[in-house]
This record gives structure tokens, C-alpha cells and sequence, in this order.
């Protein structure tokens, strides 16, 4: 009986690997492939997602939406320019040079312009409402941890003005549908994967230009 069991197991496994092979590449949501979805369900999460202990992170980070463009500009190579009314932000790689990233901004009332610099940078942050933002809406907690229901996502570039913390961030979101309007209280929403991909380029100090 028991080398019966083993012998159904191992067809099982071997139907399995074949259901893989033929998959291919095939596109699932979010640009996933089948076998990455496959290794995503047995295998730990990539060390760059990595999360505090006893959180859990998404497995789907969302599109990307970055693009390199001509884009002239006199500011130097690792600056970055917000357009709050094209909803783009831009990365500057060289000389009329830049990636540029669909992003989301404040909505009514919430917008703002000015130059600033990058204070601080979080993996997988945790988030703090400030307390007006908590007097506005008495629902919010007053402390969410890093993970999926976090809405500042997988990392976060605090911007500061004149060494002070301005409380407001480039940062990554769980909900991808918001990136290209008029949804923050000032600070600018990426996809988790475009976020992980500027995090990686700028360095502390590096100055912001919100426009």
C-alpha cells in the first residue's frame, strides 16, 4: 500500500512539473509570471520585500508605470521634479535626461509647491497620522504598522525643509488605482514597485523640486 501512495505522489508531481513547463512565461495580473506566482506560493519573499517579523507583506507590488524620456531641465543628476498638475514625477539621470513615474498627489486643498531635500529614507515604514491629520478624521489610528494595510507601502522618502521634517513623503501605496489623481494630503503616491525602484537611486540630501 505504502508503495502505492509514494507511486500516485510522484505522478502527481510529475503532472505538476509539466503544468509548469508548459506555462511558460505566461503573464498573470500585475505582470507576474505563472512560475514566479508558483515560487511565490512556496518560496519566502525576495529580501528586498523584506518586512518586520510578524507582518505580512503583498505578494503583488503593482505595475510600473517608469519610462526613460527626453526631458530638459537644468537641475542636476539625482534631483527630482514633481509636477503636481501632469502627475509625474522625474528623476534626473543626466543631461535632459530623466525616468519619468506616474504618480498620485494631494487632492483639493492639500497641494503644494516648493524645494526640498530628502531627510530620511524607511523600508517598509510604519505610519504615525499626524495629529491633524487624526483631528480631520477621528477614525484613523493613531499607529499602523509596515505591511499591506499600510498606506505609505513599501518604503518611504521623507522630504524636510531647512533640516525639519515638512510631514510629507514620497511614498509606495497598496492600491494601485489611486496613482494618477488627486488622493493624498500632500504627499505622492507611487506603485510599490516604482517606489522600490526610486528608493534605490536617491540618496539622502538629494533636493526635490515640487512644482
Amino acid at each position: 500500500m505504502a508503495v502505492g501512495i509514494l507511486s500516485r505522489i510522484a505522478g502527481a508531481i510529475a503532472v505538476f512539473a509539466v503544468m509548469i513547463a508548459a506555462a511558460g512565461d505566461v503573464r498573470a495580473e500585475g505582470g507576474l509570471t505563472v512560475h514566479s506566482v508558483l515560487r511565490g506560493a512556496f518560496s519566502p519573499a525576495p529580501e528586498s520585500a523584506t518586512v518586520q517579523p510578524g507582518y505580512s507583506i503583498p505578494r503583488n507590488l503593482g505595475p510600473s508605470f517608469r519610462e526613460k524620456v527626453t526631458f530638459e531641465t537644468k537641475a542636476r543628476p539625482g534631483s527630482v521634479i514633481v509636477d503636481t498638475q501632469t502627475k509625474n514625477l522625474y528623476y534626473i539621470t543626466g543631461a535632459n535626461r530623466a525616468l519619468r513615474y506616474r504618480i498620485g498627489v494631494g487632492r483639493e486643498g492639500f497641494g503644494w509647491t516648493g524645494i526640498v531635500s530628502v531627510g530620511r529614507k524607511a523600508e517598509w515604514p510604519d505610519w504615525r497620522p499626524p495629529a491633524e491629520m487624526r483631528q480631520r478624521d477621528p477614525s484613523l489610528p493613531e499607529y499602523v504598522p509596515p505591511g499591506p494595510r499600510n498606506p505609505l507601502g513599501a518604503r518611504a522618502i521623507y522630504l524636510h525643509k531647512n533640516g525639519a521634517d515638512t510631514l510629507y513623503r514620497i511614498h509606495g501605496t497598496n492600491d494601485p488605482t489611486t496613482i494618477g489623481g488627486n488622493v493624498s494630503s500632500g504627499c505622492f503616491r507611487m506603485t510599490n514597485t516604482d517606489v522600490l525602484d526610486l528608493y534605490q537611486r536617491m540618496r539622502v540630501g538629494a533636493q526635490v523640486i515640487v512644482r
